[in-house]
């Protein structure tokens, strides 16, 4: 009996230290801001790059690659998830969105080894175990503008979530390629601009959406995160329409003609290629600083797929022709996010 119990303290030390070294085995991990892997936009954008990246490396899930989600939106909560991942042996820790601007400060300075990449961070500086990708937000913004009219719609709205960065540049390019569209066509638009101050579905919004649609507002461009389920409701009920956005949004609704995107996912797994083809550390020319992902990375733009393209008369052809002339210059795009737009044939009806 003896000898059995000692065997069996014997299997239960050995079973302890390999869960204890699969945990410790994690290399990657991805932090989200507050949402889960599967909100249908950043955090899964940006997990799905990973995980891209992870199996091109022929990495195992939750043994070499894992996720973690804080316990609440406080950046104490956000840093303690980023330890949790450090003790589980992470040495390259993804965190998207702006909501890591300030943990990604603290957690940077204090564990200089790990290497840190942000999605969309805003600090004015970065220690240089930090690499954050920003994007070409205003080029995104811009063709689905121009788009939307080309396509015959002349009463648009912008529904913009908190206005952070990242979301003037979507809604400013959206009011240029409107006014550049509404120009060859020789048209005049109206446009109902509004941030909303919040990522996430509320009865304001809602609220506000049935007024704009019912005042004949066409199409939205509904630029936040969860703020469009409040845009799908009131389309459904006004017979309206929307442009979603970060991903291709076009599966969550009918009423979603197009997505205004930034490739989370290429964008991603661009920076963790480039992290292991240089030894596994950031290449000096990007460590502590913005690496902008733009057209030429072929991060921004419309998706063309079939199932995705509702446009009625708009082509794909016509998009390629108008991405070209934006990659190569022919076409400039301001990414100014303090002042207005100027436009001539667009009237922007500014609600804030």
């Amino acid at each position: 009996m003896k000898k059995v119990v000692t065997i069996l303290l014997a299997v239960a030390l050995v079973l302890a230290l390999g869960v204890s070294a699969m945990a410790e085995g994690i290399t990657y991990a991805l932090v989200t801001d507050v949402g889960n892997i599967d909100d249908q936009s950043f955090n899964q954008g940006t997990w799905e790059g990973v995980k891209a990246f992870a199996e091109e490396q022929g990495l195992v899930e939750k043994v070499d690659y894992a996720y973690y989600r804080p316990s609440e939106d406080s950046d104490d909560a956000r840093i303690e998830s980023i330890k949790a991942a450090i003790e589980a042996g992470a040495k390259v820790i993804v965190l998207p969105g702006y909501l890591w601007d300030n943990a990604v400060v603290t957690a940077s300075a204090e564990f200089p080894d790990v290497a840190f990449l942000g999605v969309d961070l805003s600090p004015e500086s970065y220690t240089p175990n930090v690499t954050n990708i920003k994007f070409t937000e205003e080029v995104s913004g811009y063709l689905a503008g121009y788009a939307a009219v080309k396509d015959g719609y002349t009463k648009l709205g912008f529904l913009g979530g908190i206005d952070v960065p990242a979301v003037i540049r979507y809604g400013f390019g959206y009011v240029q390629g409107a006014d550049a569209a509404a120009k060859e066509l020789g048209v005049t638009v109206d446009m109902k601009y509004w941030y909303s101050g919040a990522f996430w579905p509320t009865d304001e919004i809602k609220a506000k959406m049935d007024s704009w649609y019912a005042d004949g507002t066409q199409i939205v461009f509904a630029c936040g995160g969860g703020i469009l389920y409040s845009c799908i409701s009131a389309a459904e009920e006004g017979d309206g329409k929307i442009i979603g956005v970060d991903l291709d949004q076009g599966y969550i609704s009918e009423r979603i003609i197009t997505s205004a995107y930034k490739k989370l996912t290429v964008a991603t797994k661009n920076l963790l290629d480039m992290y292991v083809a240089n030894n596994n550390a950031w290449p000096a020319e990007i460590a502590g600083v913005n690496v902008l992902q733009g057209i030429k990375e072929g991060a921004v733009g419309l998706p063309t797929e079939a199932a995705s393209w509702r446009f009625k008369t708009f082509t794909v052809d016509e998009y390629t022709k108008v991405f070209n002339a934006i990659s190569d210059g022919t076409i400039a795009i301001s990414n100014d996010i303090v002042a207005q737009p100027v436009t001539t044939n667009v009237t922007v009806d500014y609600q804030n």
